[in-house]
């Protein structure tokens, strides 16, 4: 089945990162997938663009299906195999509207950490940081990761409940970039023992971004968070 997919995908972008997490999830390791290199451009290369316009990554082909944004991915994979590995959809109806509910809560992480701070700090010299806007900003990743740290301190090790699901797909690769960018979760008890649990999750472990071995991030970049 897996020989029909392919997957087109960046080391360290966390839209990469959910689809991968998915295919190992649902036994599907060894499929058929090219990493492409940003620094080259290569996701706007005419290999990707003929598939997704938009020359992004990830670009997924299951046979004549092509499939484009992380969140369809996944979803796509969940509903065609949700009968191998890992249930990541809960059949019970208040389970799954818990879940999905995180899933889509995710996208406040997403705008308070990556758009509102980390763009910020990679795209701005150092010398023209406005100190008084980092602050703000900080507050702000502050205070959606304190929403986070009560979601965790209220479940049972995972963001919902005792089973890793699509919610987890969804946020943990957030976690992981924070931690790699100098996140102290020292601070937040529940998400470190969140993260220090998933982390050596089979299948994180399997996708874990190859050039993060290579040494650490920049440290700096999320501050006094």
């Amino acid at each position: 089945m897996s020989s029909n997919m392919f997957l087109y995908w960046g080391s360290g972008s966390i839209p990469c990162w959910k689809p991968m997490l998915v295919l190992e999830e649902k036994g599907l390791a060894g499929y058929p997938n090219k990493k492409i290199s940003f620094s080259d451009k290569e996701h706007k290369s005419e290999e990707v663009l003929k598939l997704n316009p938009r020359g992004q990554v990830p670009t997924f082909k299951d046979g004549d299906i092509v499939v484009n944004e992380s969140g369809a991915i996944c979803f796509y994979l969940e509903n065609k195999l949700s009968d191998k590995g890992t249930k990541l959809l809960p059949d019970d109806n208040a389970q799954r509207a818990r879940v999905l509910q995180r899933v889509f809560e995710v996208s406040n992480v997403d705008s308070s950490i990556i758009t509102n701070l980390v763009h910020y700090r990679f795209r701005t010299p150092k010398d023209k940081l406005d100190e008084e806007l980092l602050k703000t900003k900080y507050e702000a990743v502050r205070t959606e990761l304190k929403k986070w740290e009560e979601h965790l301190a209220a479940s049972q090790g995972y963001v919902v409940g005792s089973n890793f699901t699509m919610a987890d797909v969804f946020f943990f690769p957030y976690v992981a970039f924070g931690v790699r960018l100098g996140l102290d979760i020292s601070k937040y008890p529940a998400i470190s023992a969140y993260y220090d649990k998933v982390k050596d999750r089979p299948s994180v472990k399997a996708t874990w971004p190859p050039h993060w071995t290579d040494g650490p991030g920049d440290s700096s970049i999320m501050g006094p968070v």
